[in-house]
């Protein structure tokens, strides 16, 4: 993540300023949002007029001879409740209908923004983080915008009201109320700062707990064969038990904060009260008016008191906005030009490294490639060997622009890939990973990831020429049947297949091959090879290998050291030569060059 996204701490951000990047998504359901203030503000209206029909029930009703004025204020009571229960009914449904709504809204933004972001993004974040994000900030959120936001503007609207109508009731009492009301916001305002600071901390804990927990469920096989049950057990008690210690401390400035503002609140309340039973009894006011003044008192205390409990509220919801609002700030460094340029029609596949040099950005004091330079003609197959940590898988994410170098430029056909629109260059190109992705849907939809629009024959093809068509039919339920998470029900060799039927599909101009038969038995290995070359004919096919195997009948050879290409030539030739290719083909093979030699002739 940026410096603003890991750096920053909760301390400096102490409003509710995050909360604003909600406007856009809630005014795009104006309706909702009306429908929300207008039954919220008939509520309200309702509630406050409770207290003139128990006053003049006091003052008139119980005067009265005629019982049936007693039974119209009662029915006057009864309609009142009935428009209270019917609106705040209402109010319920559109509230929380909006932020159902928003938060689906700002999920989905926010995944999709995800998908666009450069992969040197997520070189440095946890992807369980990022999950934490997307689940428990929005569920923060959503609780915000539907019952939390809507308590803040009800009580708002009836404390504003309700101290309103006390001064309409009796000034002299109101102005005694009033002077104790900073008594109320001042805790609100200290404290409020202390809870959204640590409830921030709270949720960057639990974020930190999830992140490792889908770290270490991801990878429950290896976890289990090493006994590091107790261990992963272990670290992730500490992770809940911190989490669980920040959350004791925002719960704690929480209720510090209810308990100061309620106390207050009630304390100026017990005080008003005794000194208008003083004037009740000197005849300056009638019981009626005492009440009706201690009813509109009482909703407007509870009213201030709701919102120093849901301020707290408000403010978790804030730092879960700012943390979702991080996510929507980072900005991809690889990006589509203003005016980007366009792939000649058909492409031809032609590829070049022109003194390429390039350091990861997490590791920037470490070359991977040092001014690199080859060409790839269109429709050839050249290999790219090496040892680990050459170079060699740097080449394709520099090919595919996962990231662009340091110096140097990077062509297809000749036109440098940093003018061209990504998903143009990406969409010329197919690759199967030394790693297979499986994802945990069907068979034939895996098979399908580069091509959504293919048909059910066209995998089908795909998936022979893999020759994956077999143990897919013997599946439960053949080409629909779920995979489950990573293809976990797959053998390697089975998910490297379905990879390898993916490129097939996609039948990309430019192939790239990352040791794509390493999960693969001799025979299996044989036979796919075989599938391979057919698909490579009439494409430009790099490939990366340390199985020498695997590469002895490519056009040519480069053989990389130190993120530089050392050698090159075809096989017998590299042989021949005696360097760094001859000793790893030694190495692999276990006959020594001069056999080497002559079986490549």
């Amino acid at each position: 993540m940026t410096e603003n996204a890991r750096g920053a701490r909760p301390g400096n951000r102490r409003s509710l300023t995050p909360l604003r990047g909600l406007v856009p998504y809630l005014s795009r359901y104006r309706g909702l949002v009306a429908g929300a203030f207008v039954f919220l503000l008939l509520s309200s209206a309702a509630t406050l007029v409770l207290p003139i029909a128990v006053r003049q029930m006091i003052d008139h009703g119980f005067s009265s001879d005629d019982g049936a004025a007693i039974q119209g204020y009662f029915l006057i009571l009864i309609l009142v409740g009935f428009v209270l229960a019917l609106a705040s009914a209402m109010r319920y449904f559109f509230v929380i209908t909006l932020g159902e709504r928003v938060v689906a809204d700002l999920r989905r933004d926010v995944f999709d923004h995800l998908t666009r972001l450069s992969p040197s993004f997520f070189d440095g974040v946890h992807s369980g983080e990022i999950v934490s994000r997307l689940t428990a900030d929005a569920t923060q959120i959503k609780s915000a915008l539907g019952a939390t936001a809507s308590i803040a503007l009800r009580n708002t609207i009836m404390g504003l009201g309700a101290l309103g109508m006390m001064v309409f009731t009796s000034p002299r009492l109101s102005l005694l109320a009033l002077l104790s009301f900073p008594l109320v916001v001042l805790p609100i305002i200290v404290f409020g700062r202390t809870v959204r600071n640590r409830s921030r901390w709270a949720q960057d804990a639990l974020a930190g707990a999830m992140a490792m927990a889908g770290e270490q469920i991801g990878a429950i096989r290896l976890l289990q064969a090493f006994v590091n049950e107790d261990r992963a057990s272990r670290s992730f008690t500490e992770a809940v038990n911190a989490a669980f210690r920040a959350a004791r401390k925002s719960i704690t400035s929480r209720s510090i904060l209810t308990f100061f503002a309620i106390l207050a609140v009630f304390t100026s309340v017990v005080v008003v009260l005794w000194v208008g039973s003083q004037d009740v009894l000197s005849g300056k006011m009638t019981g009626g008016t005492l009440g009706q003044f201690l009813l509109y008192a009482v909703l407007a205390a509870s009213s201030l008191g709701a919102l120093s409990e849901v301020w707290g509220e408000l403010q978790q919801a804030a730092g879960a906005a700012e943390r979702m609002s991080e996510l929507l700030a980072e900005r991809p460094i690889i990006t589509a030009p203003a005016q980007p340029r366009s792939l000649p029609s058909p492409v031809r596949g032609e590829v070049e490294f022109r003194n390429v040099t390039f350091c990861y950005p997490s590791r920037p004091d470490t070359l991977a490639l040092r001014n690199l330079s080859f060409r790839v003609a269109p429709g050839e197959t050249v290999a790219i060997v090496g040892p680990s940590g050459a170079g060699k898988s740097t080449i394709f994410s520099l090919l595919l622009r996962f990231y662009d170098p340091v110096s140097g430029s990077v062509l297809v056909d000749g036109v440098e890939i940093d003018r061209l629109d990504p998903k143009e260059l990406r969409s010329s190109i197919a690759i199967v990973p030394q790693e297979s992705v499986i994802f945990a849907d069907t068979a034939a939809n895996n098979i399908a990831f580069g091509r959504p629009d293919a048909s059910r024959a066209e995998i089908e093809k795909a998936a022979r020429a893999a020759l994956a068509h077999d143990f897919i039919m013997a599946l439960p339920e053949g080409y629909d049947t779920q995979l489950g998470e990573r293809g976990v029900t797959l053998s390697g060799g089975q998910r490297q297949r379905l990879s390898i039927a993916r490129a097939i599909l996609r039948n990309a101009p430019i192939l790239l091959l990352d040791e794509a038969t390493s999960a693969l038995d001799a025979e299996s290995e044989t036979l796919v090879q075989q599938a391979l070359n057919h698909s490579m004919e009439g494409r430009t096919t790099i490939i990366i290998a340390h199985r020498l195997a695997t590469v002895l009948k490519a056009d040519r050879i480069l053989v990389m050291e130190d993120g530089m290409v050392v050698e090159e030539g075809t096989h017998h030739e590299l042989v021949r030569l005696g360097g760094v290719y001859s000793r790893l083909a030694s190495l692999q093979f276990d006959v020594g060059p001069e056999i080497l030699s002559g079986a490549a002739e």
